[in-house]
């Protein structure tokens, strides 16, 4: 029953093209992030081009990262056909190597372009959001990265879920932890809060983008043990347990974490990395404060470098080679002699005009 419930994944064909609905959701992911970046960069005088050429050269390095990410954890399904590896339209990338992909090129280009990249990134930082609570719901209709067993009466009667989501959610038979729709959410509520806080005077320039990531990794971390497909390796069981401890508290509301082959490894990657980029970020908002980096404000205005000093270098050039002409009060001032005085005709106005007119 449950195949007849699933969602195709195919959205149309165009003759033997066939359109997935993965596709096209992560586009929509992209349009309404780049629009909302293009909203706030309005507010700052900035060109609109920009953040279209961020997209127009982010996203492919962002899905290529994510891809390369992804493969080299599960190079094992891939060795004995290598072809696969291009196959993205059958789900397969990793958000954190969407990150990287996409931090670098933003950091290259906004430096060719004279911007500070962390002015920009903090601007973007909503729609990274956006388009990633978006994109997850093309993992809803592939019916991959979800959690462990759950039952029906979870889904229903206490989380209120609606049919259609629940449907999807009986995979082969069995129910399963949404956790496409638990990180839609949790990023949901991290657009709320940069929208509320983003102009308030305490901001600095970087720390929405910073901030950024602090919240994506704390929903990361407890929603990511809830999966079952997770990218893990063997590491120290110290290290497995601390993680365990930490995630213990989802227990508290009912939640049990998703099964993990411990032949595959102990760690979750996907973990273990939240708690970094956690750390990382404080530190970083920390140091730039002490350092004098963080002096700029969320809500001062942003000027390219090299829009700044190219009119300072025309202004230059007029000034040394044609001067404004001298007013009389300054040749006066001078002792330089006025070309009507040495003519001898007298500074006086024509017969008939009103001797008080103003120069």
């Amino acid at each position: 029953m449950s195949a007849l419930l699933a969602i195709n994944p195919i959205a149309f064909k165009i003759g033997p093209l066939a359109v997935h609905w993965y596709g096209l959701i992560l586009g929509l992911g992209a349009v309404v992030g780049l629009l909302l970046a293009m909203r706030e960069g309005k507010r700052f005088g900035l060109p609109q081009e920009l953040f279209m050429d961020i997209l127009l050269f982010g996203v492919p390095s962002a899905i290529i990262c994510a891809r390369i990410y992804y493969v080299a954890f599960q190079w094992d399904q891939y060795k004995d056909n290598p072809l696969k590896v291009f196959a993205i339209w059958e789900g397969g990338i990793a958000i954190y190597g969407a990150l990287i992909g996409a931090v670098v090129c933003a950091v290259i280009y906004t430096r060719i372009k004279g911007y500070s990249f962390w002015r920009i990134a903090d601007i973007c930082a909503p729609g990274l959001l956006a388009g990633q609570l978006i994109g997850r719901w093309g993992n809803f209709v592939n019916q991959e990265a979800y959690g462990g067993e759950t039952t029906e009466s979870f889904l229903r009667g206490t989380l209120h879920l609606p049919n259609f989501i629940v449907n999807q959610m009986n995979i082969e038979g069995v129910y399963r932890h949404p956790t496409f729709l638990y990180e839609s959410c949790w990023n949901i509520l991290g657009i709320i809060l940069i929208f509320i806080i983003r102009r308030r005077k305490f901001v600095r320039a970087g720390e929405i983008f910073i901030g950024y990531f602090i919240w994506y990794a704390i929903g990361r971390f407890f929603i990511e043990a809830l999966r079952t497909d997770s990218l893990a390796f063997q590491g120290p069981n110290w290290l497995a347990s601390l993680i365990h401890g930490m995630w213990t508290p989802m227990t508290w509301f009912g939640f049990e974490e998703g099964y993990l082959d411990p032949a595959y490894g102990n760690v979750r990657i996907s973990q273990l990395l939240a708690i970094v980029f956690f750390v990382v970020a404080i530190a970083l908002i920390i140091i730039r404060r002490q350092n004098g980096q963080a002096n700029i404000r969320y809500s001062d205005p942003i000027v390219s470098s090299k829009l700044e000093t190219a009119p300072a270098a025309v202004d230059e050039k007029h000034r040394v080679e044609a001067p404004s002409a001298p007013t009389r009060g300054s040749q006066a001032r001078s002792g330089e002699t006025d070309p009507a005085a040495s003519s001898g005709r007298p500074d006086t106005p024509p017969p008939g005009e009103d001797s008080t007119r103003k120069e």
